[in-house]
C-alpha cells in the first residue's frame, strides 16, 4: 500500500526545468513571435496589393463594356470623326487650331 502511495506522489510531482530550459524557451517563444510579426507585415501588403489589383480589374472591365458598346453601335460618321479629331488631328475646312506651343 504504500508504495501506492509513493507511486500515485511521484506521478503528480511537477517535474522541475533548469536555467537552460527556461532560456531556450523564452528564445523559441520571441523566434515565433518575430516571425507571426513579419507575416502579419506581409498579410498586409498582400491586402493592399490585392485592393489595387482588383480596382485595375474594375477599370479595365468598365474599359472592355465601353469598347463592346462602341462595336455594337457600329462604325458611324460621329464616332469615326471624333477618333480623327482626338487620335489624328483632324480639322474641318474653317476652324482655327489654337496650339500653346508645347509639342
Amino acid at each position: 500500500m504504500a508504495k501506492k502511495k509513493r507511486a500515485a506522489k511521484e506521478k503528480r510531482r511537477m517535474v522541475r526545468t533548469g536555467p537552460l530550459t527556461k532560456i531556450l524557451l523564452l528564445a523559441l517563444l520571441l523566434g515565433i513571435g518575430w516571425q507571426l510579426y513579419r507575416l502579419q507585415s506581409q498579410v498586409v501588403a498582400a491586402q493592399m496589393e490585392r485592393d489595387l489589383l482588383a480596382a485595375q480589374v474594375e477599370a479595365k472591365r468598365q474599359e472592355n463594356e465601353a469598347l463592346s458598346a462602341d462595336l455594337a453601335a457600329g462604325g458611324t460618321q460621329e464616332k469615326m470623326e471624333e477618333i480623327a479629331r482626338n487620335e489624328l488631328g483632324m480639322v474641318f475646312p474653317g476652324e482655327y487650331v489654337l496650339c500653346d506651343g508645347v509639342n
